[in-house]
């Protein structure tokens, strides 16, 4: 399945709760405020711009597979010791030169193939580098794709929400050590009616609204939220911290 391009106004206005953990997150990068790190996924540069700002004397490599997330992120973050890479993280990345820490936040459930993500992170990861990330895990957003398939036929599930025993296999398999691996729930609760249903369309319904015809989009999206047991998205997150073996 190719990487969709996604609405990067909508989600800059609706990914509050991205931006809260992709905080949080970096803060488990040691960094010196030298290295060049890469950002993979960087969406529409929120976290990015906080990267940025550990990195005085460093460089950002802002990637990802949506074109209009980059050109959000350009537009917030210029040229100011950032560069941008559009690519997909599920082929070889096309990097000129190594990076020193890889960092990301809420992206690496959008790549269905984790062996291949994992080595092709680690073909561009210097020896020694940490990778540091989240994204949705095993759990993540059941309640949300149950409701979608009460409502009725759409897109196929574009994701792959993985457990810790299996990612840690994983990384070890792609040559990371000094690995730790850890779920957490998650639950973000949303403003009912159209904060909800915003966030629905945009973040995690986006791929299966493709599949249907422009006018069906909100009735479904509508009928989905409305099944769910309350305003609120059942988010489980998958953290990693690593090493790249030397």
């Amino acid at each position: 399945m190719s990487p969709r391009d996604w609405d990067a106004r909508s989600y800059d206005r609706v990914s509050d709760p991205m931006t809260g953990w992709g905080r949080t997150v970096l803060d488990r990068l040691p960094l010196g405020g030298h290295e060049r790190v890469l950002d993979a996924g960087c969406g529409t540069g929120r976290v990015t711009e906080a990267l940025r700002d550990r990195l005085p004397s460093g460089r950002v490599v802002a990637l990802d597979a949506s074109p209009s997330m980059l050109a959000e992120a350009r537009a917030r973050l210029g040229d100011d010791r950032v560069d941008y890479v559009l690519a997909d993280l599920g082929q070889p990345l096309p990097l000129e030169a190594p990076v020193d820490a890889v960092f990301s936040n809420a992206t690496f459930h959008w790549v269905r193939d984790h062996d291949a993500l994992f080595a092709n992170l680690a073909a561009v990861l210097r020896p020694g580098g940490p990778l540091v990330a989240q994204c949705g895990g095993v759990g993540n957003v059941a309640s949300v794709l149950e409701a979608a398939r009460q409502v009725g036929p759409s897109g196929p599930d574009p994701f792959y929400f993985a457990g810790a025993d299996e990612t840690r296999r994983c990384l070890e398999s792609a040559g990371f050590v000094d690995v730790d691996v850890w779920l957490h729930e998650e639950p973000t609760r949303l403003e009912p009616g159209g904060p909800l249903e915003e966030f629905l369309t945009t973040v995690v319904l986006g791929s299966h609204l493709q599949h249907l015809a422009p006018e069906a989009r909100p009735e479904f999206v509508r009928a989905v939220a409305q099944r769910l047991p309350r305003p609120e998205i059942d988010y489980v997150r998958l953290n990693i911290v690593a090493r790249r073996a030397r």
